[in-house]
């Protein structure tokens, strides 16, 4: 079965659907076998089950009424990345400007530090070195080709 068609229709469509809002852009669209659709969103300023609903409604429904999988075979899912999730898009950096980040690079490398600034070729994290009157800080910048993956680490 080639799943190559279906999924450039959802995608498709999901940006119609998303582009009608502000804040609210896609992440990712998944497909595996037995037709398991999972839908990844995002907002600017957070994205809410109530809003991962309505996209799920709207969706379902085209999704019904387009005939793209014989008998209703499929399933859906919409959600917002979870916070275990590496970051993908420039967007999702720019959403977590401020927060703590886990940055690997492509030799291995991990660095953790607030994320401070982020454009489209790098990001700049700050960290801070040693305790008491000793503090310093350190601003590293690392290029978007350099990261395998970064990730947001939540702090309590």
């Amino acid at each position: 079965m080639n799943t190559a068609l279906p999924l450039e229709q959802i995608e498709h469509f999901l940006l119609q659907i998303i582009e009608q809002t502000d804040d609210v852009f896609l992440v990712e669209v998944k497909m595996t076998l037995g037709n398991q659709i999972t839908v990844l969103v995002d907002a600017d300023n957070g994205i809410t089950i109530e809003k991962c609903t309505s996209i799920n409604k709207v969706l379902y429904k085209y999704l019904e009424e387009s005939g793209l999988f014989a008998d209703g075979n499929f399933s859906l899912e919409v959600s917002s990345p979870g916070v275990d999730r590496p970051l993908k898009l420039h967007r999702q950096y720019m959403k977590n400007i401020g927060r703590t980040v886990e940055v690997e690079l492509n030799d291995g490398t991990k660095l953790a530090g607030k994320l401070t600034q982020a454009n489209d070729e790098e990001i700049v994290i700050e960290q801070t070195l040693g305790k008491g009157k000793k503090v310093t800080m350190k601003t590293i910048t690392i290029l978007f080709n350099q990261i395998k993956h970064t990730i947001v680490l939540i702090t309590f």
